[in-house]
């Protein structure tokens, strides 16, 4: 009896041994390196680099109480229209989970307004133009995770628009807006580090402020997405 209770004991031991050993190989195997790219990049306050946007824009259209008594028009709408915007990124550090962001950009925008008349008739009128942005932004970064960094912009722009073109396709024009705009601007994006730079897609909002148009009884408000 002695002598089987060690035989047995000794094959308990080299199965519990087995064990271990692939419980070790399999943890080693799990937790494999991975390389930590541009390991002190928050040790430099000022970062510079440049974007490409590629945004959808369009005017919020507000009607006033006298909409249906001095416009003809029954119906005045705005329809999402691609638009590009290419610029420089000034960053500077502020702690560790904020930063303040510096975009100025050029944004060339082609914006429609559709009017829709009584018996069927309706008309469009464009507006190109290019407008010089000055984004002042706030970020908040979550922890860095080996490569990957999350992040939320929150902020304000002011643009100034130039180089204006209208198009209509009947009749006289009755679009007519500001030069400059105020807008708010929020969003959502990621860093992801490699060997060389940084790549940092994002996604934001923005919605400007009251735009006059002529005649008084509709307004636009500028928004776009990016």
């Amino acid at each position: 009896m002695i002598t089987r209770s060690v035989r047995l004991s000794a094959q308990f031991g080299v199965i519990l041994l087995i064990g271990l050993l692939g419980h070790s190989q399999a943890n080693a195997q799990s937790y494999k390196y991975i390389r930590k790219h541009l390991e002190h990049y928050d040790d430099k306050t000022i970062h510079y680099g440049f974007f490409f946007a590629a945004p959808v824009t369009r005017f919020s259209v507000g009607y006033s109480p006298t909409f249906l008594s001095a416009d003809s028009a029954y119906r005045i709408y705005s329809p999402n229209k691609p638009a590009f915007r290419v610029g420089l990124s000034v960053n500077a550090y502020l702690n560790d989970r904020f930063d303040l962001r510096f975009t100025p950009g050029v944004s060339l925008f082609s914006r429609e307004v559709h009017y829709d008349y009584p018996g069927g008739t309706s008309k469009t009128e464009t507006r190109e133009s290019t407008w010089i942005d000055f984004p002042v932004l706030f970020k908040y970064k979550s922890e860095r995770r080996n490569n990957t960094r999350m992040y939320l912009l929150a902020g304000g722009t002011f643009s100034i628009e130039s180089n204006v073109r209208r198009k209509e396709l009947q009749g006289v024009s009755k679009l007519s807006t500001g030069t400059m705009d105020f807008a708010v601007e929020y969003g959502i994006g990621f860093e992801q580090f490699f060997e060389f730079f940084k790549f940092t897609p994002s996604y934001a909002f923005r919605t400007g402020s009251l735009i006059s148009i002529t005649p008084p009884p509709i307004r636009l408000v500028s928004g776009s997405t990016s």
